[in-house]
């Protein structure tokens, strides 16, 4: 920050209720002014990068911020009013993150900021998530535009982060915390479904795999846990591998966060069209192998599968690993 003062709040005679390492002018900055522009509704915004991400290491907290056109058209604008100063968004955005707003068509440092992340002039609103050194947490995605698709990127940030979301944000977001899946769904089409199973099941965060079809396609069906493995971050990995011609996702959040993992690939939602395949498809790498005909869950067979042929001693470890034996409902 360019100025640092040590401010406080003083009680009788001057005894300082709190401290905060903060400029006079970022907090300030951070009031809501009663004729801010309907585009940035009514959070409390900085104005600054350079005081966002400083306050961010400070205070712990990721950096939610925003690059919006201002004045802007119907859409900014609607954006500002039924997103942005939605009360519980609004509650959640200021006390999950460090907000910084910075215009999308003026020229000077918000140009220069513009320009640093590679983001358009005269865009549509686009919310970036930052750590405190100032990378991405999770991708950047456009026309997330609702309160919640906007949520859901929110809670994924901070999981990335290592930090909880309140219940009231994974409500916001469509879920809630109490009763939260322990897994989420996503297909992957690839050109065998067999090499599927053994290369997603692969991946850390994987626990369940199934063979199937779906509009014509061999698909592989992944059962992940979100608290270890983030959607984006299972494309991405599923692309690496060769594995996703096409991405299919249970639900229309979880699609957009697909969308903006990977460009150029075609994602679809799956519906009641989608069938497991016979049982002599399922689990194809341990046929034939001293794994077979043992008592498996379906956690053990989908790690031993990914790994017998290729690591047997790996593939020996999930039958002691306790995270493996016993299935989970």
């Amino acid at each position: 920050m360019k100025t640092k003062l040590r401010v406080g709040l003083v009680l009788g005679a001057g005894a300082f209720l709190a401290v905060w390492p903060l400029g006079v002018a970022a907090i300030k900055a951070r009031e809501p002014a009663a004729d801010a522009p309907v585009e940035i509704g009514r959070v409390a915004w900085l104005r600054d990068l350079d005081d966002g991400l400083a306050l961010a290491k400070e205070a712990g907290k990721p950096v939610f911020l925003l690059f919006q056109e201002v004045p802007g058209c119907a859409g900014c604008r609607e954006f500002g009013r039924d997103v942005l100063a939605n009360p519980q968004m609004v509650a959640a955005i200021e006390s999950h993150f460090v907000t910084v707003f910075i215009p999308n068509n003026q020229p000077g440092k918000a140009a220069e900021v513009l320009k640093q992340f590679g983001e358009p002039a005269w865009n549509y609103q686009v919310v970036r998530f930052l750590a405190a050194d100032g990378k991405d947490l999770i991708p950047r995605a456009d026309k997330v535009w609702t309160v919640p698709s906007l949520a859901a990127r929110m809670v994924l940030s901070l999981e990335k982060a290592g930090l909880p979301a309140s219940a009231a944000l994974q409500e916001l977001a469509g879920r809630r915390a109490e009763t939260a899946p322990v897994r989420q769904k996503v297909a992957f089409a690839q050109a065998c479904f067999w090499t599927g199973e053994m290369w997603l099941g692969q991946i850390e965060g994987v626990e369940r795999t199934e063979a199937g079809f779906f509009e014509g396609r061999e698909v592989t069906l992944v059962e992940f846990d979100p608290h270890r493995l983030t959607l984006p971050d299972l494309v991405r990995e599923a692309v690496a591998r060769q594995c996703a011609d096409r991405i299919y996702t249970t639900t229309a959040v979880d699609k957009t966060l697909a969308e903006g993992a990977v460009k150029g690939h075609r994602v679809g939602l799956l519906d009641a069209g989608y069938r497991a395949a016979p049982a002599s498809d399922q689990k194809r790498q341990i046929q034939g192998t001293s794994a077979q005909g043992r008592a498996l869950t379906p956690e053990q067979a989908t790690k031993v599968n990914a790994f017998i042929r290729t690591d047997p001693e790996r593939a020996e470890s999930y039958l002691s690993d306790p995270r493996f034996s016993h299935a989970r409902q």
